[in-house]
């Protein structure tokens, strides 16, 4: 998937069918020149109706067709013959997605299994045709409903990306390149700040044939909870992550430092965020010798307690089966507790 195809946020307008005339009818045969009502019902208009796609990972196919709307219904007819329900129509999004109203920004509902369907904008009620009005003191109703009308409505979807495992660090830290090391994912990388503008997925292979999800998360910068820079817009997609990876630089000039900043940034974001199992990982750490890896060693004892840390290349690839490993028993652990 190129970055350029990863769309996580569209606006679409959706319009559900007409429900159909009810019919005005009276019964004629041969020999029955006076019959009594027998006008039908209109069918139903269609829904517009959306339904989880395991196999897709963006909303780019929403970038070219933005207007959805159903069929109408059909009307009533004589003996009796309900109209054709109008055509539903189905818009298939990835696991993830969250719909909500356009004008209000009200969560309509979000899509988070397979094959997982939600009615966006019902059709209209098809009227009553006039067989349904007869009585005692009306013989021969001449009058039926009309169908009611379709819902029209603009709705927002904002995709938040499921993965087991959620990189997260400032800009140029080394997550594109863990990525590309780990998986058979190619995000773009060089050596500049937010090379990621978009979210990248790969498959990480484990041994017995397991595999997890990984993403690759834009650099977070300091303030991106306040909207700074593209803030928002990068930490939604952390809130669907069961695992979260802080990855920083063995060249930083103070890695406990950076870890709180990234950590608090979420906590402003969202507190939720830190009940999350955490990892960090000491990415280039190829550049470091037994002395200084001592040294920071000492250093995270003290200031990282709780949580576990470990010192990985991604170019050497010296700790990257130790990670896998390390990650795949605290997904392991999360499933076992959300089972």
């Amino acid at each position: 998937m190129t970055e350029g195809n990863f769309v996580d946020y569209v606006k679409i307008y959706a319009k559900s069918g007409n429900g159909g005339k009810g019919s005005v009818h009276l019964h004629r045969e041969k020999y029955i020149t006076k019959g009594g009502p027998d006008g039908g019902d209109g069918g139903r208009g269609g829904h517009i109706i959306v339904r989880g796609n395991k196999n897709l990972w963006t909303l780019v196919h929403f970038k070219f067709k933005k207007h959805f709307k159903a069929g109408h219904g059909g009307h009533g007819s004589k003996n009796r013959s309900t109209g054709a329900d109008g055509q539903d129509v189905h818009m298939e999004v990835p696991l993830g997605t969250v719909l909500k109203d356009a004008e209000t920004q009200d969560v309509l509902f979000e899509i988070t299994k397979d094959g997982e369907e939600r009615v966006l904008v019902q059709g209209g009620k098809g009227g009553l045709g006039n067989w349904h009005f007869k009585s005692s003191t009306n013989q021969t109703p001449r009058y039926a409903q009309p169908g009611i009308p379709g819902e029209e409505r603009e709705v927002l979807l904002e995709l938040k990306v499921l993965a087991d495992v959620g990189l997260v660090g400032f800009p140029n830290a080394g997550k594109s390149t863990l990525l590309s090391a780990i998986t058979s994912a190619k995000p773009k990388i060089a050596d500049y700040e937010f090379t990621t503008l978009k979210p990248n997925l790969g498959i990480v292979e484990y041994r017995d044939f397991k595999s997890f999800v990984m993403a690759d998360i834009p650099g977070i910068i300091e303030g991106a909870a306040e909207g700074k820079g593209l803030g928002h817009y990068f930490l939604r997609h952390i809130e669907r992550n069961a695992t979260l990876l802080f990855l920083i630089p063995a060249d930083s000039n103070d890695i406990s430092r950076e870890y709180e900043i990234l950590l608090d940034e979420l906590r402003r974001y969202n507190p939720e965020l830190l009940d999350k199992d955490r990892l960090v990982a000491i990415s280039k750490s190829d550049m470091l010798d037994g002395e200084l890896m001592d040294e920071i060693r000492i250093e995270l004892d003290k200031d990282l307690a709780d949580v576990p840390y470990m010192f990985i290349s991604s170019v050497s690839q010296t700790g990257i089966t130790e990670l896998k490993d390390h990650l795949w028993k605290m997904i392991d652990q999360t499933d076992e507790t959300a089972g």
